[in-house]
């Protein structure tokens, strides 16, 4: 009770102490605020999207499975499974309680206003007992709907209800017409449901007979307890051997299975960005907390007298350290409370700044009870780390001594100066570390932005055209509806040129196995291809090397032509000249309504344009007449002379002019869509890492200036010696500069070393630079040289005006 007694006597002298020095206190606390807010953040968003992202039951066991290609390297692999695939995995595995499966299709949602693209799934009617969560409204999909016969009905997500329908409960119940489909609305989910991040559920009907190569499905299972990801990987191995005998087509000759749990494959590569920002915001409190150790070592050097009064009167050292603890506790908590309202603040700019998909759409980034409990750990160690340092520092040597001493401090001010000056030296080379991080970020986005696409994407309007079922489904349909859509967007009024596409350059094409004849290879020779019109080239500005490009007369007679890029050439053909030879691309003999045994004559050949994402080096690539196959999907690309976006409205009633049971989705900019797929997630790092370490940048400014002008003043009795020896201003500005550059250049040399082991945290988060650029290491210290210099100079400069008659009365 006696220990308790104190600390309360403590706190209450702590605060009215705090509260006399109010400049210290608000100082101290807007920097440890700074440092909790930034971690209690990071903290809150890798608790929220690493340990716990998703609601449903046991997602702590929930994973799936991939057939990878030894051969190829890397990680990842064949995610998805056909529906026979899926069956057999589902009854052989022995390690998955059970085996779900799901698929994403095109919701054309039709009412008196029009036609509306929804994004759906087809899931197998047990997958929403299997995940746990009960519906807000109605009931959820059961696996009495998923059998043959069954009236057919739809699950909604609570996102799409809030923004189509209102909140109107009501709808449970009604009929919806889905993709020409009568269906009944039987449920709506709560808001974290969002499996498959798709707004409509639909049963999934299960036929093994089903083998067309583009119905796949993606497998969630829920591992059995105690199993872990590296058995299950091998029991599903021994499956995959067996299943690979019966489905040779679909595995490799060298194949291995690996697990993933559900979260690490929907975070990938942003769980290491977190980690690397964690690191940075750690880096950015120990800072903070420097900063303010030194804060407090300057206010312990001003009540030297007093703590050894304290002592004199009988107080003992670890009575006196207590004291300067509880201090230290009062603002580590206010900080900790400034640092919650920071982040709450802060969470809300990072969920703004968060580039789409990069995290599960479940998840919810909140100031959860264990990241308060985090916050809490956070002020605890603070209060450690800048408190005990200086509490020690304080109470060493003789105090009684202190009680002879003249000045105010001097003695003890000297004693503590190496370790003042060791403090900003942490800072200086901690800030080094975050400066180097932000700065690789900065080059690599700079690098990403700078690429040569191969092709223009500005001022080109994207729009994806799911059409309805039933209507579309050969080639002839598709080539008509194109052609007078085409004709009617290119009359537009500021359109340049317009292209039917079947997939989003620069992000790939449809994949296929191809056959050369004449040539000889161990190895399975793979292409891209593109359907595409005449328009293709113009719209996006790809450059012809040989031949000529497609014509209007090959889309409209689906000629067996092909136009190839430079590295399908280098690839098949190499110095021969491509042009009258032949290629065929086998998945077409698997498709339904496209050409069977078709070899294409090459025509022409482009210049290469990055076709798989912008870090990696373009694949072979060929562009066929869209007209050749009723199958695949499908969408146009619209170059204007004006905003792409103004040009939106009149696209879409071009389109429902000629039907208006089409959709236009997914629509967008190309230079939009690089943004979003390439450019978010490099400047989402950037931004962070650029705040973090502007911030501490500040913070080492505030140290390196408190510590050069606490220097001067305990020096100014020495000065006034010095110029009334004759030593003239010039001399005592060099001196004062020269000790702080002499700190400066120590942290900066500690602190280069250290970002040269640190950098490989970010290195799979830059691209088109080397983690160790001396660019970037040479930029960052100049910064901190011109940064540490002009906190010196407003000392130094002082110290220059000091008047030797004041200066030799000074105690």
């Amino acid at each position: 009770m006696e220990r308790l007694g104190w600390f309360w006597q403590d706190l209450r002298y702590g605060i009215r102490g705090l509260r006399k020095d109010r400049a210290f206190a608000l100082l101290a606390v807007f920097a440890l605020a700074l440092g909790i807010g930034a971690t209690t953040v990071i903290f809150s968003v890798l608790d929220n999207v690493l340990l716990e992202p998703f609601p449903y039951k046991n997602s702590d066991r929930l994973a799936g499975f991939f057939i990878h290609d030894n051969s190829r390297g890397g990680e990842g692999g064949r995610g998805d499974l056909s529906i026979a695939e899926y069956l057999d995995f589902k009854e052989q595995n022995h390690v998955f309680e059970n085996l779900v499966a799901s698929t994403g299709t095109d919701i054309l949602y039709s009412d008196k206003e029009g036609t509306k693209l929804f994004r759906g799934g087809e899931s197998t009617a047990d997958s929403f007992e299997f995940l746990g969560i009960q519906p807000l409204l109605g009931r959820t999909i059961v696996p009495d709907d998923g059998r043959a016969g069954a009236p057919p009905v739809a699950l909604m997500s609570y996102r799409l209800w809030q923004k189509e329908f209102n909140g109107d409960p009501k709808i449970v119940g009604n009929i919806l017409t889905l993709n020409d489909k009568q269906v009944t609305l039987v449920g709506i989910m709560p808001p974290r449901f969002l499996y498959g991040n798709y707004d409509i559920w639909l049963p999934m009907a299960l036929d093994r007979g089903d083998t067309l190569p583009f119905h796949r499905v993606w497998v969630l299972g829920g591992l059995k307890p105690g199993v872990t990801l590296k058995a299950a990987a091998v029991d599903l191995d021994g499956v995959a051997r067996r299943l690979s005998t019966v489905y040779p087509k679909d595995y490799p000759k060298n194949f291995s299975v690996t697990t993933r749990s559900l979260a690490d494959q929907v975070v990938g590569q942003f769980r290491v960005m977190l980690f690397a920002l964690m690191a940075a915001v750690s880096m950015l409190l120990l800072i903070a907390c420097s900063n303010v150790a030194n804060l407090l070592l300057a206010r312990a050097t001003a009540r030297e007298k007093e703590i050894a009064i304290r002592a004199a009167i009988g107080a003992s050292r670890s009575r006196l350290i207590l004291q300067l603890m509880v201090e230290s506790f009062i603002l580590a908590g206010a900080g900790c409370v400034a640092g919650c309202l920071f982040a709450y603040g802060g969470i809300k700019g990072v969920i703004a700044a968060l580039p789409p998909d990069l995290i599960p759409a479940e998840t919810v980034i909140t100031l959860n009870p264990r990241v308060l409990l985090f916050s809490l750990g956070v002020t605890i160690a603070t209060t450690v780390l800048c408190g005990l340092a200086p509490a020690f520092q304080s109470v060493r040597g003789e105090l009684q001594n202190r009680l002879k001493d003249t000045g105010k401090g001097t003695q003890t001010g000297f004693r503590h100066g190496r370790f003042r000056s060791g403090l900003v030296v942490s800072q200086v080379a901690l800030s080094i570390v975050l400066l180097v991080g932000a700065g690789l970020m900065m080059r690599s986005l700079f690098a990403l932005q700078h690429v040569d696409l191969g092709l223009t994407p500005d001022h080109i309007l994207v729009a994806r055209t799911p059409l309805p079922k039933g209507r579309y489904e050969k080639a002839e349909q598709k080539r008509i509806f194109f052609r007078q859509v085409l004709q009617k967007i290119t009359a537009l009024p500021g359109v340049v040129a317009a292209t039917e596409t079947s997939t989003l350059p620069p992000y790939g094409g449809i994949p296929s196995e191809v056959t050369v004849p004449g040539k000889t290879h161990a190895e399975a020779w793979r292409s891209i291809f593109q359907l595409c019109s005449e328009g293709y080239f113009p719209t996006l500005g790809i450059r012809l090397l040989r031949g000529r490009l497609l014509s209007e007369s090959d889309v409209e007679s689906a000629r067996h032509v092909i136009v190839v890029n430079q590295t399908l050439v280098n690839s098949f053909f190499g110095k021969e000249d491509p042009i009258g030879k032949s290629i065929k691309f086998n998945l077409l003999d698997t498709m339904p309504e496209s050409p069977k045994d078709a070899y294409f004559e090459v025509i022409g050949v482009v210049a290469d344009a990055k076709n798989r994402g912008l870090q990696e080096t373009p694949q072979p690539e060929a562009f066929m007449p869209y007209s050749v196959s009723g199958a695949f999907e499908r969408g146009v690309l619209v170059r204007t002379a004006v905003e792409p976006l103004s040009m939106l409205r009149d696209v879409r009633r071009e389109m429902w002019s000629v039907d208006r049971g089409v959709a236009l989705t997914l629509t967008g900019t190309l230079e939009g869509y690089l943004e979003q797929f390439s450019y978010s997630q490099p400047r989402f790092g950037l931004i962070l890492f650029g705040v973090f370490a502007s911030i501490g940048l500040v913070l080492v400014a505030i140290g390196i200036f408190s510590v050069m002008a606490y220097s001067v003043s305990l020096q100014t009795h020495e000065i006034g010696i010095r110029m009334a020896l004759g030593a003239q201003q010039s001399m005592v500005l060099k001196m004062i500069l020269r000790k702080g550059l002499l700190i400066i250049a120590l942290g900066i040399a500690i602190g280069e070393v250290v970002s040269l082991g640190l950098t490989r945290l970010v290195q799979s988060q830059i691209w088109g630079v080397s983690a160790r650029d001396p660019l970037t290491f040479a930029a960052v210290l100049s910064v901190l040289i011109l940064v540490g210099t002009l906190a010196c100079l407003v000392p130094a400069h002082r110290a220059t005006q000091v008047d030797p008659l004041v200066a030799l009365r000074h105690e």
